[in-house]
């Protein structure tokens, strides 16, 4: 299996604006070995916190990694950030959010786990612990230090995204308003994201829609007829009358 599906790999809090540092230098045509390099300079001078302050190179390495999602993907995972880069040239910068969220999802599906057992407290409690969800982490990834540790990191990724909100209380976290997405084609790229965090590649259309890992947007409903036929990357197929299921092509 590979192994992206069981590496955890999120091993700092990311920044938003790292993300979009990153995406604007792509775009603007820089090659990996340029935008490593204006990496390099620029995260010696930020903070895990967001804050300003020097660094070593040891922990704004472990940044870098994570942002290779856009900027060198596995093999396999190209043609899809490929797809979101070129998302990104037509929409405007403020709606990026979704995008950096795929890549990373696709990438390190740690992260999107992460969500996933986040969205599921949601739907019971208005409040959650950072302890109840290191604890289902370690249900799916077994009871290690480095799972709560990556686990951590990523939950203080979400709150450094505007995703959860900080209460007065130390690890008790509520939820953001969320992100509303009107282009279908973020909410695709999102589906996709999903799909490729699992290794069957495969799943049912509800449960991608009313995925709990997708708890920090609001999308509009669509079916899988119409996601499959505006996605290069999609199928839908019919099992009954009522479910289909979406699958990665060439999977």
């Amino acid at each position: 299996m590979n192994n992206r599906y069981n590496k955890l790999g999120i091993k700092q809090t990311i920044q938003k604006h790292w993300m979009d540092y990153t995406l604007n230098m792509l775009l603007a045509g820089l090659s990996e070995k340029e935008i490593r390099s204006e990496l390099d300079t620029y995260l010696s001078t930020q903070k895990q916190s967001g804050g300003i302050g020097e660094r070593g190179q040891k922990t704004y390495g472990m940044a870098i990694s994570i942002l290779s999602s856009w900027i060198s993907p596995e093999k396999e995972l190209i043609p899809f950030r490929d797809k979101a880069l070129n998302l990104a040239k037509v929409i405007p910068d403020s709606e990026w959010l979704p995008l950096h969220w795929a890549v990373i999802s696709a990438s390190y599906p740690f992260w999107f786990n992460t969500a996933k057992q986040t969205g599921r407290l949601f739907n019971l409690q208005e409040k959650i612990t950072k302890a109840q969800v290191f604890n289902r982490l370690k249900e799916c990834y077994g009871d290690r230090e480095t799972v709560s540790r990556n686990a951590r990191y990523t939950v203080r990724s979400f709150v450094a995204w505007g995703i959860l909100q900080d209460t007065e209380t130390k690890g008790v976290y509520t939820k953001a308003n969320p992100f509303m997405i009107d282009n279908p084609q973020q909410a695709i790229l999102l589906f996709e994201a999903y799909l490729h965090t699992l290794p069957e590649a495969k799943a049912e259309l509800g449960s991608i829609i009313h995925n709990p890992g997708f708890f920090p947007f609001q999308m509009q409903s669509m079916t899988g007829e119409y996601i499959a036929q505006n996605s290069d990357f999609l199928e839908v197929s019919r099992y009954s009358l009522d479910n289909e299921i979406l699958k990665l092509k060439n999977n």
